[in-house]
């Protein structure tokens, strides 16, 4: 029985000891075990252990009960604690005792992390800021201070209101966009417009919003309106500028926007540049217009705000037209890829590019909505642009816009816009916009085709015309060398413009200014020596001098010098002016294109004036009583070829000017066949009706043909010995000059080959024809004489009498048959 029970109180005591009690088995203590953190008082009761206490405190500690616990004493909140680890410091309770650390942003000198009491306190500031323990954004800067740090705005930056305030966490946006000098783009103009633009945004008042906003657009006018460095900078510079110029202040008025009064604004500079803005709430659904006297938009007022939301409820839409904008933006490209193929099939021939004219401001379309790539409406605009009094064929009004590249440049694009009759835009995003006119130009098979077969024939007569001055001896003189340097000059030209002209890629490549370049100096040259022609006849005519006038040097000087100096002082003024996207030649625009023709009305006129001169001196010297007529009859002739080729010249190019203009079609047929008879013209005026070059040509084709050259005169009245004896007979093969031998009267058997002339009477219709022969044949006789080796170009050698014993014989042309022969005894 007494077993039984033992067994029986083992049992009560294992659950107890698993409970985390412990056992008294001393003498003087309960039966029951003293609960956890307790000790022993006696047999009826426990005592818990200093930094413990019981659940009712008026026992002060006893534990009556075993299942009474020990709580733990918080001495952080007792009285008196509060300052027990001193300054910076915090009691933080532990099991039975406390234990001191330092407040947030402080720490021991010693680097503990705990300490008992105020007297071990040695806790320092953290400088978060020096050591990297901070966390601000990069939009603001860190400041220390006493235990903690702050995060505050760069200078000139504001504070994003409606994220919730914190120090520690405040994040920054800048009012005012930096305006970024580009690297490649050396401009005193812009880095004065960078420095007048930040002075006045860097004490920005808001109450000043109205001012600030009408100083940066006299600024940017300043900038764009007075002649400046920006002109001189190339095409891609000056595109790269505008691109920065557009952002900058679509940027800068939507922060000033921000502190103006709710409702419309409006402001126009002195150099015409217009700015409407909207401030309105931002909940507001209604279609909203906005405009001024050179733009007009409609918008859903829901698309100016967007995913975000303004800090002061209200949201805005700007419209800023600026007619100076067109410095920065010419020879903008445009892409037409979007058109190409429908232009095509329209005008059934290829599309090689489009000239654009800018006939409306450019306007720059600004919300507070910032994310305008791809609107969830369309927005309708309409522009203000010069009047076209009639569109012609191959000319579209566009609604484009201003498309930045990820370079930074930018072209002319009209993806998502359309444009309907009535003048109004519609496009599903936001950019700066305008009014093209794009004048397409088609290629024409036909005027291609008579520019080639054109050209090719004026080359082929020039050709001949320099031959003909190299080889026919004749003929060389110091009037000979002039035409042969000006055939020189139009055959360079003129295979040049052939094999050259076009610009197949679009845009102006070193190539193609090469190509025009080369141009503009040998028409220039051409015309120069042209003018040296002029010279040469004042000398003859007007200045009889001893002497030959200028010599070979002062002509090459002046022929092929000054045109050299014209176009190196061009090309060193704007190199930008040779070249277009189509053609290879002077840009017409800026003026550039009076580097040819002032030369060139020079020249005309100066030309025309000494032909003049040269006309009223001929006449009077006519009229002398004892004129020299030989003299006079030839300086007439040389005065009417001058004139002549002065006229085709200059009436060529007078059409020539215009060939590159998308309207001048029809002066684009004229100057091509104009073109194709100016080297058929000099070669008839310069060779062709010269005799002294026809008899060549004649001697040179008896000489392929294996004929003997001869020439005598005959008599076209009755018969008789006397007149045949009394004109002479010559041959040139025969040592005895009136008679010659049956053999040698058979070696002239070919009549081309046998030169007549009669000594009176006209010339009869079998002799027209032999002078015609020799004009159309002359050419193709100088080709072959060209071509051949120099050593087989060779005279005919004489024949030898024939035998003694035959008797010579005269030739006598019986009378009213100049070509048959009679032998007399």
């Amino acid at each position: 029985m007494r077993g039984a029970h033992r067994r029986l109180l083992l049992l009560m005591c294992i659950p107890l000891s698993l409970s985390g009690t412990q056992t008294q088995k001393t003498e003087g203590c309960p039966r029951w075990p003293c609960p956890k953190n307790s000790v022993c008082v006696d047999e009826k009761s426990c005592r818990c252990k200093p930094g413990f206490t019981s659940s009712d405190p008026n026992r002060h500690g006893l534990i009556m009960k075993f299942t009474e616990p020990c709580e733990d004493i918080n001495e952080c909140l007792e009285p008196g604690m509060s300052t027990i680890c001193g300054p910076f410091a915090t009691c933080q309770n532990s099991e039975g005792s406390y234990y001191c650390t330092c407040n947030l942003g402080y720490k021991l000198h010693s680097g503990k992390l705990f300490f008992a009491n105020k007297s071990e306190n040695t806790c320092e500031d953290i400088d978060e800021c020096s050591t990297g323990q901070h966390q601000c954004h990069n939009s603001t800067i860190c400041h220390n201070t006493q235990g903690s740090y702050r995060c505050r705005c760069r200078p000139g930056w504001k504070p994003i209101s409606r994220l919730p305030s914190d120090p520690k966490s405040n994040k920054c946006q800048e009012p005012f966009p930096a305006w970024t000098l580009l690297p490649t783009a050396q401009s005193r103009s812009l880095s004065r417009f960078s420095v007048e633009v930040q002075n006045l945004l860097r004490d920005f008042d808001p109450a000043t919003a109205n001012y600030t906003i009408q100083k940066l657009i006299e600024a940017m006018d300043k900038l764009l309106e007075a002649p400046t460095d920006i002109d001189t900078l190339n095409a891609t510079d000056r595109h790269l500028v505008a691109t920065q110029l557009l952002k900058y202040m679509e940027q800068s008025l939507r922060m000033l926007a921000q502190f103006l009064p709710k409702g419309p604004f409006t402001y126009t500079s002195p150099s015409n540049t217009e700015l409407s803005l909207m401030v309105k709430e931002q909940d507001n659904k209604d279609v909203t217009t906005v405009y001024h006297s050179q733009a007009w938009m409609k918008l859903d007022w829901a698309l100016t705000a967007g995913a975000e939301s303004s800090e002061n409820g209200y949201s805005l839409a700007g419209i800023l037209s600026s007619s100076n904008m067109q410095k920065l933006l010419a020879n903008a490209p445009m892409d037409l890829t979007q058109s190409r193929d429908s232009l095509e099939e329209l005008y059934e021939s290829p599309v090689l590019s489009a000239s654009l004219t800018l006939l409306s401001n450019v306007s720059s379309i600004f919300l507070t909505n910032t994310d305008t790539g791809k609107l969830t409406s369309n927005v309708t605009f309409k522009f203000s642009y010069s009047s076209v009094e009639s569109k012609r064929p191959r000319e579209q009004l566009i609604c484009a816009f201003w498309d930045t590249g990820e370079d930074g440049s930018g072209r002319w694009a009209t993806d998502g816009c359309s444009m309907n009759d009535t003048g109004f835009c519609q496009c599903n995003h936001l950019s700066s916009f305008a009014i093209l006119m794009a004048q397409y130009h088609v290629q024409d098979p036909r005027l291609e085709l008579i520019t080639k077969v054109g050209l090719s024939l004026s080359l082929i007569c020039l050709l001949l015309c320099i031959l003909t001055f190299l080889l026919v001896k004749p003929i060389q003189s110091s009037r000979t060398m002039v035409h042969l340097h000006l055939c020189i000059c139009l055959f360079l030209g003129s295979l040049i413009f052939l094999v050259g002209v076009e610009n197949e890629g679009g845009e102006v490549s070193p190539r193609c200014r090469t190509v025009a370049m080369l141009l503009h100096y040998l028409f220039l040259a051409a015309f120069c020596w042209m003018a040296l022609e002029g010279v040469e006849l004042y000398f003859l005519v007007v200045r009889v001098f001893q002497g030959q006038g200028l010599s070979i040097q002062w002509r090459c000087l002046i022929g092929y010098g000054v045109p050299l100096l014209i176009v190196a002082i061009s090309a060193a003024a704007k190199l930008d002016g040779y070249g277009q996207q189509t053609y290879c030649w002077l840009n017409y625009k800026e003026g550039f294109l009076w580097s040819f023709v002032g030369p060139l009305a020079f020249i005309i006129f100066c030309n025309s004036a000494i032909f003049l001169v040269t006309v009223w001196k001929l006449t009077a010297k006519f009229s002398e009583i004892n004129p020299n007529m030989k003299k006079l009859r030839k300086a007439r002739v040389l005065t009417i070829t001058a004139i002549a080729q002065l006229i085709v010249l200059g009436s060529t190019w007078v059409f020539g000017l215009f060939l590159f203009d998308p309207h001048s079609r029809w002066l684009s047929y004229i100057f091509t066949l104009l073109n194709c008879l100016q080297g058929l013209f000099l070669y008839l005026m310069l060779c062709l009706l010269n005799k002294k070059v026809r008899e060549e040509y004649r001697k040179w084709a008896c000489m392929l043909a294996g004929n003997k050259y001869s020439e005598f005169s005959s008599s076209t009245a009755g018969t008789g010995t006397s007149q045949s004896q009394s004109r002479g007979l010559r041959i040139r093969d025969v040592k005895a000059s009136s008679v010659r031998s049956p053999a040698h009267a058979r070696s002239c058997r070919s009549a081309f080959c046998c030169r007549h002339r009669p000594s009176f009477g006209p010339i009869s219709d079998k002799e027209g024809m032999y002078t015609w022969q020799r004009v159309v044949t002359g050419p193709l006789v100088l080709l072959l004489v060209a071509s051949l080796p120099h050593h087989s170009f060779r005279l005919p050698q004489k024949q030898k009498p024939a035998s003694t014993d035959l008797q010579p014989t005269a030739v006598v042309p019986e009378a009213g048959s100049p070509g048959d022969r009679a032998q007399v005894p």
